[in-house]
């Protein structure tokens, strides 16, 4: 008796010393951020523990043996996990989004994978609801998208080709850097014609940060930059059709597919744009141009594991867009002025992320991109010809890799960046191929985001880059540049409604032939090779916004925004003239250009109307070679109003745009105006899985045109004078229709 009572003590003893404690992290399985809030259960049991701010969360009294826990979130797809006790380590769960709530919204640009909310730099987004509803007005590019964005304007560069470039707080477009999913592909010699060839279709959302963004994206992001984030694919198929016609005499064609399938996944877009010339103010000469484009963009997803993830894509456009006097473009007559714009882009990308189970990750990415041009200015007669041939090819090649701790989060990267450009143009060089310039960037760069408290969150960074044009100079031998580039932004929570952000840094852009005075010239009479014996633009900038945000009832929310913001811009390069010549050349002028202002943004939210307000000053002003007066075609004072009624069944909303006073090249004033735009769409559905909608767009309803104002063309047919400063809309009221079907 005495036997069977120590050997039941025994087994009571055993048991009772047989129990551990099981420490749980819980993380986002997308963006490797920790899960406050997760509940912990312990199967069986009512032995259950809540996560804290780090994610972090301890079962004590844990019986030794197999076990199995459940680990749930709002927002989380629950989950169920085996586990065998003890476990020496701590048990590291990823949870993934659940795609019924509402999901957060993730900055990638920033490459943290932190929440919009979360992170220490200012960054706007343009999500898929409002690009939906901005595809409804141009369907066929993204320049409306970016347009109606405070501080940013759509500068156009020629009256007959409507080409044109993006300013950002008031600078020119080569100091914007233009991304898609983080590669750099539309810069250069494409820059003129980028934002008319992207269509906004298969984005998922649009990231603009204004700006000096360098540390993490090197040469040209000294105004900022934007990103266009490609949709990916899920488990549940997309099938989506848009038709667009307008009145202007416009067709656009789009659809997308997207499915995955296990371990593999696919995106495939595809898209069709014609435009025939068009002239609202009936002088003759093109304010569209005549525009036939078509665009692939096929992408490959390969998920191995739940870890790693492969993509490969490529990009492909052909485009062809001519404008001038309208009798040539329909062939009823030989003699007249035209400008044609051929192009050709070929791009591809691949891009790998690995994650690991401590916290981090490891990202691959490469670009390859060519983009052939061919400008042909024609009057008709075979003496009065001009045509410039331009082959661009660049690479990108990046390494980084991220590293999540319980207060900071590390980056590390290095990449190279190679840009060649040649001239292809056999009418005007005796050699067959002459190259241009031949340029190399390579980087190293690393950035930390420190928690200092709950209320203050640091993000700090440095880059190191080596930039090689070559040959450069007289000499013909390589001239390295080096930038290192020291970048911060401090996030201050002062309470649940307020919030700050304050960010600073250094930048530069690399020598480069591709300027808005260039493009406008279409790159005659300059001599290109100047671009060899110019130096860098350095900058330095500084941005400061104060946040706030209220619900100041059930179904009213009000969100302010307000920003300031500084850049100076040392050493500009501009065109010069060659002696007495007409040939102009690049240089570095003696000075600066600096730009200063404040934007404010207040968004109002009633039930199911959103409206929205939105100033911006800008003051940018050139000080070198002498002048010291405003930069040009810069408007000071723009204003955006914007309402939006949206119910299950139907979308419409309603705009207006104020342009104020901007100043001409010879130092005159333009004229403000107003631009107003309405739009209607009407929803349906038919059956579980098919649902479509038509809608009707009034762009610029009150005809607004800078020809009311003054002429666009002077002079005979086939040799006429255009404006030089193009400051208002060309095209005038446009009327455009159509319909989406997502089957």
């Amino acid at each position: 008796m005495k036997n069977v009572c120590l050997f039941v003590l025994l087994c009571i003893a055993t048991s009772a010393f047989a129990q551990d404690s099981l420490r749980v992290q819980v993380r986002n399985r997308l963006t490797q951020q920790a899960i406050p809030g997760a509940a912990v259960l312990l199967l069986g049991t009512t032995n259950g523990a809540v996560t804290d701010e780090s994610g972090n969360a301890t079962l004590r009294n844990v019986p030794a043996g197999p076990q199995r826990i459940r680990v749930s979130g709002v927002g989380f797809e629950t989950l169920t996990q085996p586990v065998t006790i003890p476990i020496p380590d701590t048990l590291r769960i990823a949870m993934a989004p659940s795609e019924e709530e509402l999901e957060e919204v993730i900055v990638t640009s920033t490459r943290t994978g932190r929440a919009v909310a979360d992170e220490p730099t200012r960054v706007e987004i343009i999500d898929g609801e409002e690009l939906d509803e901005k595809a409804n007005m141009q369907p066929g590019n993204i320049s409306v998208i970016l347009r109606e964005s405070t501080g940013i304007q759509v500068q156009q560069t020629s009256v007959t080709s409507a080409n044109a470039t993006l300013r950002i707080q008031g600078l020119d477009g080569r100091y914007t850097q233009l991304l898609q999913d983080g590669f750099p592909l539309y810069s250069g010699f494409a820059s003129g014609l980028s934002l008319l060839q992207i269509p906004p279709l298969n984005l998922q959302q649009v990231e603009v940060i204004k700006g000096c963004q360098s540390t993490l994206y090197g040469s040209g992001a000294i105004a900022g930059l934007v990103n266009l984030i490609t949709k990916s694919p899920t488990d549940e198929r997309e099938l989506s059709f848009l038709v667009n016609g307008t009145s202007a005499l416009g067709l656009d064609l789009n659809g997308y597919y997207a499915q995955r399938y296990g371990k593999l996944g696919i995106t495939l877009y595809a898209t069709h744009n014609r435009q025939r010339a068009y002239d609202p103010n009936n002088d003759r000469f093109s304010d569209i141009p005549q525009i036939s484009r078509t665009t692939l963009q096929p992408k490959l997803f390969w998920y191995p594991n739940e870890t790693t993830t492969v993509s490969a894509g490529l990009i492909y456009s052909d485009e062809d867009r001519t404008g001038g006097f309208l009798p040539v473009i329909r062939e009823q007559t030989a003699e007249g002025y035209t400008e044609a714009n051929e192009s050709r882009r070929v791009a591809t990308q691949f891009r790998l992320d690995k994650r690991f189970a401590n916290s981090a990750s490891l990202t691959v990415k490469n670009s390859f991109s060519q983009f052939r041009r061919s400008i042909g200015v024609a009057t008709g007669t075979a003496s009065s010809f001009y045509r410039f041939d331009g082959n661009q090819v660049s690479t990108f090649s990046e390494v980084s890799y991220f590293k999540h701790r319980e207060k900071s989060d590390w980056i590390f990267g290095a990449n190279l960046w190679t840009d060649e450009f040649r001239n292809e143009n056999r009418l005007s060089s005796s050699a067959p191929d002459l190259l241009v310039y031949q340029q190399g960037i390579t980087g190293l760069f690393i950035q930390n985001t420190l928690t200092l408290s709950p209320t203050l969150s640091l993000e700090s960074g440095l880059r190191g880059d080596l930039v090689t044009t070559r040959p450069y100079s007289t000499s013909d031998r390589e001239a390295p540049e080096f930038f290192l580039l020291p970048r911060f932004s401090l996030l201050y929570r002062a309470s649940e409604h307020w919030t700050s952000r304050l960010g600073g840094g250094l930048g530069y852009k690399a020598p480069t032939l591709f300027t808005e005075e260039a493009e406008r010239q279409s790159f005659r009479n300059i001599r290109l090779t100047s671009v060899r014996d110019v130096r860098s633009e350095e900058s330095a900038g500084l941005n400061w916004d104060i946040n706030y945000r209220t619900e100041l009832t059930d179904d009213l929310t009000l969100s302010i925004n307000q920003l300031f913001f500084y850049t100076r811009l040392n050493r500009p390069v501009i065109l010069d003239f060659i002696g007495f010549s007409l040939a102009q050349q690049l240089v570095n002028a003696r000075g600066h250009i600096d730009t200063r202002g404040f934007e404010t943004n207040i968004r109002v939210v009633y039930k199911d109307i959103h409206g929205f307000l939105g100033y911006s000053f800008i003051d940018t002003k050139r000080h070198y070679n002498g002048l010291s007066d405003a930069l040009p075609l810069t408007a000071k004072h723009r204003l955006y109003m914007t309402t939006l009624y949206e119910t299950e069944r139907l979308k419409t909303g309603f705009e207006a745009f104020y342009t104020g006073r901007q100043q001409r090249s010879n130092g005159g004033l333009t004229r403000p105006y107003w631009s107003i735009g309405y739009m209607i769409e009407k929803k349906w559905s038919w059956g579980r899985n098919t649902k479509g909608s038509v809608f009707i767009n009034f762009e610029n309803f009150l005809d607004v045109r800078q020809s009311r104002f003054e002429p666009l063309v002077t002079g005979a047919p086939q040799q006429p004078t255009f404006v030089t400063d193009i400051y208002a809309p060309t095209d005038g009221r446009i009327i455009n229709g159509g319909f989406k079907l997502k089957l």
